[in-house]
């Protein structure tokens, strides 16, 4: 889930004919298989939906018969499929030789699901099973959805899109919703004639019924799982561009195709890559993306088989504010989603438990695309990015290993987090270093061609990849996959013979709030080389080990980064290391700063240390590097809150370390600059504003003060970055002008933007506006949640203490499935023990021990950082003070 010069070609709501591949897929299903979680009675499974539905948008409701080929294998009291919020007027089941027999329908709104009564046991057979039923239309991204939004020709405007990962397509057509009833379904709609309908499958058919009315028909979907279906339907606008024989499109409002040419060339050039990467060609004749308007709070994407849905902010480009980094995430967001048409939709894990075999790769494959496509990006640099977010969670109790027990909704839900992505990928970059290149390669090729259009569990993908030549995976993958936690790498010592360096190493576990236990033991694939010498690699099993490196001097045990690892160094090293900082490849002194800083931060060494490597960076060294420089002074402003005076010296550092390299590359964009200008420039600004840096605040304020003669002023890649400085230091006049803007904004991405920057004020007053507003329909139903979370962000208390007071208004405002975690994400970055307090008492009412998770790790958040800073706000102090 998540996140070139071509003439689009607009399409109308007219059927086209495509020829549609053939699709080998397994037959008569039986369920899941032995040792496969389900939540649904064994016994009965489905091979093939026949859906038709009619939405009544304005009313929010719609209709819907469905018939479902279903095959029992033994009696059975009675069908139970999954339902939800779904009423049933009739349910007959047919034999495949003999008459219709009419049912009941009994609803379990708790369990999610229905039982259908047919007065008798249901022997052993094949059925049609038909049921007439009808379901409401959410208006956040729940099962059938409504998004309202305003056109660009000024006019209100409602169009309906479907999510139903991870269990909601229950919520659209009563059906076996586990990821293992894999079926195929032919999909069809009642729809307005002027109204573009859109699924998974190209339309088959359309036609007019009467009553400014068509009937559309999808063509028959291959073998899926049924959170995988979708159907969207609007005043829509279609562009298209080949890519071999598979037509690739972006969906879009009308009149915006032109500002998802990025993602559709984007997807054009990834969708050979990609057939040729996994050995499978993409079995379907069209891959859509179609950009929903809005957004979620949770999730920003979604990989439908050939539908992809896409909220606009992570689809559409539009020039008078679309950042670099945005451009970069719009790349990398459809790349991921493409990554799952194979992993996840063409072979799909059993059941949620292996849920980061889909959310994992996709991550992992679309930063390897990224890097292939676009070298000068430098993506593999966002690796350590991702590697922090995880071992953020890592490090606390409340972790949980990569592949992990799912029971409820609540933990499939809980489940999209930084261990099944960011972790994931961190793991599979370790097992592809392992393993070589080619040969995780030839691994992930045999594990697609035999696994296609089925399911499979975690060990499937490490006997194939160790069956392609990586002798000893299984064994290394087990211990990162099924154990939490972070093995710590130490060097016990480092002795230079004979112009060689032999390393002792030791193997513990990092632990930010559990460090007297007795760690855990891994099987590390270390790779380490002194700077500029030849890499040596080994497994460090049994806690300790050596390696002999060539050279002497300052070295790395994680070279290249690629080792989900914590590396632990004598001083001498991180002394000698900082001295030859910017002769370290670009990835290692990324790496080497998260890594010290995260010690630091863990009580394993001085944060001086840390910090010195900070400041060795050079102001002329890589842009991409220095962009990482100013989250650490950050991180150091924020930690000393209280403290201003202490505060003031972090920010004259940050002026004298970051204001030459600013003005080296100025407030606005030159022609040739180096591609990763623009990524430092926004960098640069944000943090030195964020810290009140007297330029360039009086830099934002001139620029916003041009507005009122110059309605362009402010325009161009920085022009949220500056209205996010404006938004931090507003007065009441200046928030009132931001919220004049937001009104008056152009398109519904651009008043969603300034919408929620309405939230970021320092001024709890504008601030507790910000949420009273929130509660309106002024900002729009998906924004209100965004100024929620804004105010969080600055002020975790109040916005906390503000969702209580009105709890069921703000979670008529979020997700249905994120409703369980929303406020332990809006309290999650506070550092005051009454939010642990307040955050208990809210699970122990509300939530039960499965669904408080979430909350638990917000928790342990909270206490490790009040915890931290009281032991490092001193020696911080001090290390600023002396610069």
């Amino acid at each position: 889930m998540s996140f070139k010069k071509i003439l689009p070609l607009l399409i109308a709501a007219a059927p086209v004919a495509y020829a549609t591949p053939a699709l080998a897929q397994p037959v008569a299903p039986t369920g899941p298989a032995a040792g496969i979680t389900t939540q649904l009675p064994r016994g009965a499974a489905p091979s093939h939906y026949a859906i038709e539905v009619t939405p009544d948008a304005a009313n929010l409701k719609f209709n819907g018969k469905v018939t479902i080929d279903v095959n029992v294998a033994t009696a059975l009291p009675a069908l139970v499929l999954n339902a939800a919020d779904l009423t049933f007027s009739t349910v007959t089941l047919t034999p495949a030789k003999g008459k219709a027999i009419t049912g009941t329908a009994k609803v379990d709104a708790n369990a999610q699901t229905v039982t259908f009564d047919f007065g008798k046991p249901v022997q052993p057979g094949s059925y049609k099973l038909d049921i007439v039923y009808a379901g409401i239309i959410n208006q956040q991204a729940n099962g059938l959805f409504a998004l309202d939004y305003t056109d660009n020709a000024g006019a209100a405007k409602r169009a309906l899109f479907t999510q139903f990962e991870a269990p909601d397509a229950r919520r659209f057509v009563p059906s076996f919703d586990e990821p293992s009833y894999k079926a195929t379904f032919d999909l069809s709609a009642i729809v307005p004639a002027d109204q573009l309908a859109v699924g998974n499958m190209p339309v088959k058919a359309s036609k007019d019924i009467g009553g400014g009315k068509k009937l559309v028909t999808f063509g028959t979907s291959p073998k899926m799982s049924s959170y995988l279906l979708f159907f969207g339907l609007g005043e829509l606008d279609r562009a298209t561009k080949m890519a071999g024989n598979v037509e690739v499109g972006v969906i879009t409002g009308k009149g915006n195709t032109g500002k998802a040419q990025l993602a559709l060339d984007a997807s054009a050039a990834i969708l050979p890559y990609y057939n040729d990467y996994f050995g499978v060609p993409f079995p379907l004749p069209k891959l859509d993306n179609v950009a929903g308007p809005g957004q979620s709070q949770f999730f920003s994407a979604m990989e439908n088989w050939g539908a992809i849905f896409t909220f606009e902010r992570t689809l559409l480009v539009d020039p008078r504010f679309t950042s670099e980094e945005t451009k970069r995430t719009i790349y990398e967001v459809a790349a991921h989603e493409m990554a799952h048409q194979w992993f996840g939709d063409l072979v799909t894990m059993a059941w949620w438990d292996d849920l980061w075999l889909n959310e994992g790769f996709a991550s992992w494959m679309a930063t390897k695309v990224t890097d292939k496509l676009n070298p000068e990006w430098e993506t593999l640099l966002s690796r350590v990015d991702g590697r922090e977010r995880a071992m953020s969670l890592d490090a606390l109790k409340t972790t949980h290993p990569v592949v992990q027990k799912i029971h409820t909704v609540d933990e499939v839900n809980q489940a999209f987090d930084a261990i099944t992505y960011q972790k994931g990928e961190a793991v599979i970059t370790m097992l592809e270093g392992y393993a070589g290149e080619d040969v995780w390669k030839a691994g992930i090729q045999s594990y697609m061609k035999a696994h296609a259009y089925g399911n499979t569990v975690t060990d499937d993908l490490w006997k194939a990849v160790e069956g392609a030549g990586a002798k000893g995976l299984v064994s290394i993958a087990h211990d990162f996959t099924s154990k939490p936690g972070i093995p710590l790498v130490k060097v016990e010592s480092a002795l230079c013979q004979g112009g060689s360096t032999v390393l002792t190493l030791s193997q513990g576990e990092y632990s930010r709030d559990d460090k007297g236990k007795t760690p855990q033991s891994w099987n590390v694939p270390v790779k380490a080389q002194t700077t500029g010498g030849e890499a040596q690699r080994l497994i460090l099993s049994g806690g300790k080990g050596q390696v002999t490196l060539p050279g002497c001097g300052a070295y790395v045990i994680n070279a290249g980064q690629t080792g989900y690892y914590r590396s632990l160094y004598p001083a001498e090293n991180v002394k000698a290391l900082a001295k030859g900082f910017g002769q370290l490849a670009s990835i290692d002194q990324t790496g080497l700063m998260a890594d010290n800083f995260q010690l630091a931060l863990g009580g394993y060494q001085p944060i001086g240390l840390a910090l010195d490597l900070v400041d060795a960076v050079p102001a002329n060294g890589s842009p991409a590097v220095l962009a990482e420089v100013p989250s650490y002074l950050k991180s150091s402003y924020d930690m000393l809150e209280g403290n201003a005076a202490a505060q003031a010296k972090v920010a004259a550092y940050a002026g004298r370390k970051l204001t030459p390299a600013l003005a080296a590359i100025g407030y606005d964009a030159k022609a040739g600059e180096g591609p990763q200008v623009p990524v430092l420039r926004t960098s640069l600004v944000s943090t030195l504003g964020s810290m009140g840096d007297k330029a360039v605040v009086a830099e934002a304020n001139k620029r916003f003060a041009a507005l009122a003669s110059n309605p362009a002023a402010l325009d161009g890649p920085l022009r949220n970055v500056w209205l996010g400085i404006i938004a931090q230091n507003a007065d009441q006049a200046t928030w009132d002008k931001l919220r004049a803007m937001a009104k008056g904004a152009q398109s519904d991405l651009e008043k969603s933007t300034v919408y929620a920057l309405l939230g970021k004020a320092k001024d709890e007053k504008l601030t507790g506006q910000a949420l009273d507003l929130a509660l309106t329909d002024e900002p729009g139903k998906t924004t209100s949640a965004a100024i929620i979370s804004q105010v969080g962000s600055a002020h975790p208390m109040q916005a906390v203490d503000y969702v209580l007071a009105h709890k069921a208004q703000y979670e008529a405002l979020i997700d249905v499935s994120a409703r369980s975690q929303a406020l332990a994400r809006l309290g999650g970055g506070s550092a005051d023990p009454a939010m642990v307090t307040k955050l208990d008492a809210y699970a122990t009412q509300y939530l039960t021990p499965d669904s408080r998770k979430v909350v638990d790790r917000s928790i342990a958040a909270i206490a490790t950082r009040i915890e931290t800073r009281g032991r490092l706000k001193a020696p911080t102090a001090a290390w600023f003070a002396k610069k």
